[in-house]
């Protein structure tokens, strides 16, 4: 890594006061504390070195394994729909860079991520050891089943687009806990947002988004990237 990706000096803090101004507080999200934690998180440090300079842009980027970083707007968009306080514990499906889960650690109390891709995990808690993102915990496993060992969770969050709600994961919600995650087929979805209540689990469809294939046993079948 060069100086700049280092942090040395945070040269990227322009593009990232930049960002949050035109792609985050210009289309509506209004959650200081998602405004605060996407003006704060280097989202440089999460690509791949060749995208460098593009860190900061309105769209995703590739970053191996055939998955993606987030657009920065849907980040925050997701992250503001779960609605987080600084005590709830929050499980992430889908960790690729660490970036979405380097955000949620600014804003809940612990964040548990789940990568089916052995290499993204990896990369994801070197880059989160460097920065001392102390309270987040990583997992190597099918992300459609959850993190059952850790659960109930006040928010999950699903950054992959599923056919259907996995079950296993609205039984992992607690009583008041919100899930949010993109549902549809292979090139199009809309974010769902499910709140559970003791009685029932209420849903809600937002946008319209396009997200990578949550793979699994309960969601999309394919080999999975060695």
């Amino acid at each position: 890594m060069d100086s700049c990706k280092k942090g040395g000096g945070d040269v990227y803090a322009h593009l990232r006061s930049e960002m949050v101004k035109k792609q985050i507080v210009n289309r509506g999200i209004k959650d200081e504390k998602v405004i605060e934690a996407m003006g704060t998180v280097p989202r440089h440090m999460f690509v791949e070195e060749i995208f460098i300079d593009k860190a900061y842009g309105d769209f995703p980027l590739p970053i191996g394994g055939k998955q993606t970083i987030s657009q920065p707007y849907m980040v925050a968009l997701m992250v503001e729909m779960l609605e987080l306080a600084s005590t709830d514990k929050v499980l992430e499906i889908g960790t690729g860079s660490g970036y979405q889960a380097a955000v949620l650690s600014r804003l809940a109390e612990q964040v548990y991520s789940v990568e089916r891709v052995p290499a993204l995990s990896m990369n994801a808690r070197k880059i989160m050891e460097s920065f001392g993102y102390h309270n987040v915990a990583l997992n190597i496993a099918d992300g459609t089943l959850g993190w059952k060992d850790y659960a109930p969770y006040n928010a999950i969050v699903v950054a992959a687009g599923g056919l259907e709600v996995p079950k296993c994961l609205v039984d992992q919600l607690a009583v008041g806990g919100r899930l949010v995650i993109p549902v549809g087929d292979g090139e199009k979805q809309v974010l769902h947002k499910l709140v559970k209540t003791r009685l029932t689990v209420r849903k809600t469809v937002h946008t319209t988004c396009t997200f990578v294939k949550l793979i699994g046993r309960h969601g999309w079948q394919e080999t999975a990237v060695k």
